[in-house]
């Protein structure tokens, strides 16, 4: 007699904690998405009190939580109080991040982090240690509110005369956190920030929002650590000047928004469909608001339809690139996009590695710069074909200036959004996601928490390149 075993099948389970940290954060941002579209599909959350489609539900979701900007729907007409509550709390959400949301309010309910939770933490804000993360997390938040509320105050200034205290109050909220956290979603109307182009205080009020939000908080931390030296007795200071990364993050930014006015003001302030019709001064403004806003804030003083489309395309770099590591903003980020840059030259001055402020750039810097922007750059390439493949009708500018907006989470638009059919807005609510996890952490995500080794060595080919 021969007895037969029947073999024990194994019931794998799915756990939260078998996946990488990349892929919890991904995950995160998901489920925030999820929840903004199920509570936004309610009917009160629209002003005709019916029930908002899924997909328009889905995109103003994720257009919220990637802190994008681009509306298939007037954020103004289309939502009521209630539905505009929940697209700042995901505008909020989105600024500051799920996980360190999430950690902070375990800490409120007095409940101990465990190591997991810190790694996550880390790699959430992009840190390079574990150390601190905790503080530094807690920092982040207050000062996020200390900035914002400060920015609501002086643009309830503008909003309450002309919307009376409890509307301009609110207004006056939603637009504080959507600057800073550089999401460009307002609740004043179609037509943004036109009406404000000539009210310079509010503009100013407005990039600084916007630019704070940009620097990354590392460089928050960093000035307010040298300015609080200055006051201490010379025992005391450890340090009076800023470190390598701030510095060069205050260069590229002063570098970055001045250029980019100068190229607006040159090619727009004849255009009477954008700037012929302001005063000097006006253009001046106008131009400098409109290079902070491309590199992924989404707010508009004038229209982007009317652009050149010059100005436009080279709206595509600003966009392209983004504001600084570890803050709010989007796009490759500052540092990584010259980061580049300078490999590039001193490859060609046959140096080992790129060096700025006597200080150099590791090859694991390098490296992780180069993925970034090839796979940025390859998935707006392919999510641009795309586009134009599923809405045949739209010019090339156009829908380059869509995706670039999305991948980048600019959220500026040429009057494309709304009327982009189904599959179209699917492809940017995937290109928003996308920008906001990054294309890179998609790659991550899919890939192995148990990475193989290669043991095997390759004999070196001949290729040519150049």
């Amino acid at each position: 007699m021969y007895s037969i075993k029947k073999k024990s099948k194994k019931k794998t389970k799915f756990k939260l904690s078998s996946l990488s940290t990349t892929q919890q954060i991904a995950l995160s941002f998901l489920l925030a998405i999820i929840v903004g579209t199920i509570l936004l599909m309610l009917p009160a959350a629209t002003v005709t009190g019916e029930e908002t489609s899924f997909l328009t539900a889905l995109f103003t979701a994720t257009t919220s939580v990637c802190i994008t900007g681009l509306v298939v729907v007037d954020t103004f007409s289309h939502w009521t109080l209630f539905g505009q509550a929940v697209i700042l709390f995901l505008i909020q959400v989105g600024g500051m991040g799920v996980v360190c949301i999430s950690a902070v309010f375990l800490l409120l309910m007095r409940k101990g982090l465990s190591l997991k939770t810190r790694v996550l933490m880390m790699d959430a804000l992009n840190l390079s240690s574990i150390k601190g993360v905790v503080g530094f997390c807690k920092r982040v938040i207050a000062d996020i509110f200390i900035v914002e509320a400060v920015g609501a105050l002086l643009t309830a200034l503008v909003f309450v005369p002309r919307m009376g205290n409890a509307n301009g109050i609110f207004a006056a909220v939603f637009h504080s956190v959507s600057a800073f956290c550089n999401a460009g979603i307002d609740v004043l109307g179609s037509d943004s920030l036109m009406a404000y182009s000539d009210n310079y205080g509010f503009l100013l009020v407005t990039m600084s929002l916007i630019v704070l939000g940009g620097l990354g908080f590392v460089v928050w931390f960093d000035v307010i650590e040298v300015i609080k030296n200055c006051f201490k007795s010379k025992e005391d200071k450890k340090r009076l000047r800023l470190s390598e990364h701030t510095r060069l993050v205050f260069a590229l930014t002063c570098v970055f928004i001045l250029s980019g006015a100068v190229l607006v003001f040159i090619a727009e302030k004849d255009n009477p469909e954008t700037m012929k019709n302001m005063t000097m001064q006006g253009k001046i403004w106008n131009s400098i608001f409109q290079s902070v806003t491309f590199r992924t804030a989404g707010f508009m003083t004038v229209s982007q339809k009317g652009l050149r489309d010059v100005t436009a395309f080279t709206g595509l770099l600003y966009m392209f690139v983004g504001g600084s590591p570890m803050g709010t903003a989007g796009g490759v980020k500052t540092v990584t996009f010259f980061a580049l840059i300078l490999y590039g030259f001193s490859s060609l001055n046959h140096h080992q590695k790129p060096v700025i402020f006597n200080r150099a750039f590791s090859f694991e810097t390098i490296h992780k710069a180069v993925a970034i922007i090839i796979i940025s750059f390859l998935v707006t390439c392919v999510l641009s074909i795309l586009l134009m493949l599923t809405n045949p009708e739209v010019a090339l500018v156009d829908a380059l200036y869509e995706v670039f907006s999305a991948t980048a989470t600019v959220g500026l638009s040429r009057n494309l959004t709304s009327s982009l059919n189904a599959a179209g807005k699917v492809i940017i609510i995937i290109a928003m996601y996308l920008g906001r996890i990054g294309p890179i952490s998609l790659v991550m995500f899919f890939r192995s928490s148990k990475g193989k080794t290669d043991l095997l060595g390759y004999a070196e080919g001949k290729y040519y390149i150049g």
